[in-house]
């Protein structure tokens, strides 16, 4: 299993900052024979608490610019006159993909910063026993040091918590954490395989999960540990802990058993000192002070008051009343009970509202049609039938080839990840697009020429996708394309990338190619509902929760997009690459519309831009593609901003 390890050095250690780094690169390439898939270490100097993680090898780690950046501007500050702490993890995955950087190690929680070698079997049982806790990640190892956190809290004493922690807990646990009230390390273990040294004279305690890891410690840098020998090499025992005092490098021993030892118990100190995370993140987003879009949002730019020019174009609005809608469609409505209308259910919150709205308020007599192309979620599908079937709905499916179409998403999310482009994700969603091609064909075949389309209301338009196409979208509904302009452009943007990548040039092009043309040159004259009705979240939640127990996503509070099984993956990339989703952009509009405060929008992205890893994972399994892999090329490229 993982590796893991650290060191200390005393105020009195004089070797300089090099020898700290030499040390610690030395700890790592030995440690990596235990864990290869992801590396990171967190330094302090009783001042500031540090992380760096990266998703790949140490060896490969320790020779990137970032790494070298991070570990020599620390050591340089802490190496004369100040205590030195340092652990380190080199992983071995067993649960929470390496690709999503909470999952690797130090792992955080609100007052500690710690590394875990073992397997906690028990950690799901734990989160649902102690709802309070807050997870961050799918890693076991957090709900040890969230379990800490907690008892610590309460009690303000180290052991007993750490005895409490090892008592709830299943499995293999060797830890070794700091604590931000406390500048001391803390080592404890139910199994044994903890190993330390230390060497008084040149100020240096070190740890390691193997004794031959600090055995060749001691020959590969006799400069740092002259006066050991192997001998000196030290088992921390099952179920024993040690905490380290940098100050003359005592230790302080004692047993995680219910005979607690109480000359550790200190009270935690009022004011903690942050933990900060060097984790590739990007620079803290200016957003707009009307809405909430960041200024890496394509085509955005702010007045002297810091209002975006979005804001200052105004509220995306519906351009028609329900009394221009009645004249619509009176011609269509039979006066017989047959169908008179063709309604497109994708089983989303919209066109579900949209199709009651439909059938109990305008007393259309509706057919609902699907396009079933590979990505429609089971709630989407289950959605369907409950509204459908209280409704009375003949319901026509149409399905893809299923096959075709996910190894078609397959092959250019690989394609993608070679060269990823922004521009280029809605290449991953190019096989829904032909609902239109097959709504004409319905309406065709079953003779009613009247289609509704009730997705997409004017709140939900997402210009930015576009926009990192290079082309400014100017339309003023979602579900209307580009003017012929913008649809050149972007037929040149993508033609230009197919040439730089050729990986796009794919069995799928033709595909993509029928979707470009049913979505923009082939579109019919269908009716968009929502030009013309009122779009209300809490009373579309509450008719489709009330009257119809419509069912939402297990794995995220919002409504919005549960229906399409690409949004949980291509919203994570837009979020990681450039601050913001299409969450972010739908209440920005809500903003503007005047139905929601800016204060209301910050609190409600917050949650909805939080990762869907279970819905990511089906969709991996689903189109076949490696998730991890995936994630760790998503994680590293450049943040915009």
């Amino acid at each position: 299993m993982c590796g893991i390890f650290g060191f200390v050095a005393s105020d009195r250690f004089s070797a300089g900052a090099d020898q700290l780094g030499r040390l610690a690169a030395g700890l790592f390439l030995l440690s990596e024979s235990r864990g290869s898939e992801a590396a990171g270490l967190a330094i302090s100097n009783g001042v500031e608490l540090s992380m760096f993680r990266r998703a790949q090898p140490a060896s490969r780690m320790l020779g990137t610019p970032e790494y070298k950046e991070f570990v020599g501007s620390r050591f340089c500050s802490t190496s004369t006159g100040a205590n030195t702490l340092v652990i380190g993890h080199s992983r071995l995955v067993t649960n929470g993909s390496q690709g999503i950087e909470e999952n690797n190690q130090p792992v955080s929680s609100d007052h500690c910063v710690g590394v875990h070698n073992g397997i906690i079997v028990n950690d799901k049982e734990l989160w649902e026993l102690n709802p309070d806790l807050v997870r961050r990640s799918l890693v076991d190892t957090e709900v040890f040091y969230r379990l800490f956190d907690k008892n610590f809290s309460l009690s303000g004493d180290v052991v007993g918590s750490l005895c409490n922690v090892f008592g709830a807990i299943k499995g293999e646990a060797n830890i070794a954490f700091l604590h931000d009230s406390m500048p001391s390390l803390f080592l404890a273990t139910n199994v044994g395989s903890l190993y330390w040294l230390r060497a008084k004279k040149t100020g240096l305690f070190v740890f390691a999960s193997e004794r031959h890891f600090l055995t060749s410690l001691i020959l590969q840098f006799r400069d740092l540990f002259s006066e050991c020998d192997l001998n000196d090499v030290q088992q921390l025992r099952v179920g024993e802990g040690v905490c380290v005092s940098p100050n003359e490098l005592s230790i302080e021993a004692f047993e995680l058993s219910a005979a607690q030892a109480t000359s550790l118990s200190e009270k935690p100190v009022s004011a903690a000192k942050p933990i900060l995370d060097h984790s590739p993140k990007r620079k803290e987003l200016c957003r707009c002070t009307r809405c909430i879009l960041p200024h890496s949002f394509p085509f955005i730019s702010f007045d002297k008051d810091g209002v975006c020019n979005f804001c200052r174009e105004g509220a995306p609005i519906r351009r028609d009343d329900r009394q221009t809608l009645e004249a619509r469609i009176s011609g269509f409505r039979s006066k017989d009970g047959s169908p008179d209308c063709i309604v497109a259910l994708s089983g989303g919150r919209d066109s579900c509202y949209g199709l009651h709205v439909i059938k109990k308020e305008l007393g259309l007599n509706p057919i609902a049609y699907t396009y079933d192309w590979a990505m429609v979620t089971d709630e989407a599908r289950r959605n369907s039938a409950r509204m459908c079937g209280e409704l009375g709905v003949e319901h026509i499916i149409r399905s893809a080839d299923i096959i075709s179409k996910r190894k078609n998403i397959r092959i250019n999310i690989e394609a993608w990840l070679r060269r990823p482009e922004l521009g280029m994700i809605p290449l991953f969603m190019a096989g829904d697009k032909q609902f239109f091609h097959y709504a004409s064909q319905v309406s065709r075949q079953t003779s009613v020429p009247l289609v509704i389309f009730c997705g997409g209301n004017n709140l939900e338009i997402t210009r930015f996708k576009a926009g990192f196409c290079g082309v400014q979208d100017r339309s003023v509904n979602t579900m209307v394309g580009l003017d012929l302009p913008g649809k050149l452009r972007l037929l040149a943007y993508y033609a230009k990338n197919y040439i730089l990548n050729p990986s796009y040039i794919n069995r799928s092009v033709l595909d993509t190619l029928f979707a470009f043309y049913s979505t923009y040159v082939n579109r019919q004259d269908f009716l968009y509902l929502y030009q013309y009705v009122d779009w209300d979240e809490k009373v579309i939640a509450k008719t489709l929760s009330d009257s119809y127990g419509w069912e939402s996503s297990g794995d995220s509070n919002s409504t919005w997009r549960i229906g399409d099984g690409t949004a949980a993956f291509y919203n994570y990339i837009y979020y990681t690459v450039a601050g913001f989703s299409e969450h972010d952009t739908f209440r920005s509009n809500q903003i503007r519309a005047g139905l929601i405060t800016r204060d209301e929008a910050l609190r409600l992205v917050e949650q909805e831009n939080q990762p869907r890893y279970l819905a990511m994972r089906e969709y991996a399994a689903l189109v076949g593609f490696s998730l991890d892999e995936a994630l760790t090329v998503i994680n590293n490229i450049p943040k915009l901003g």
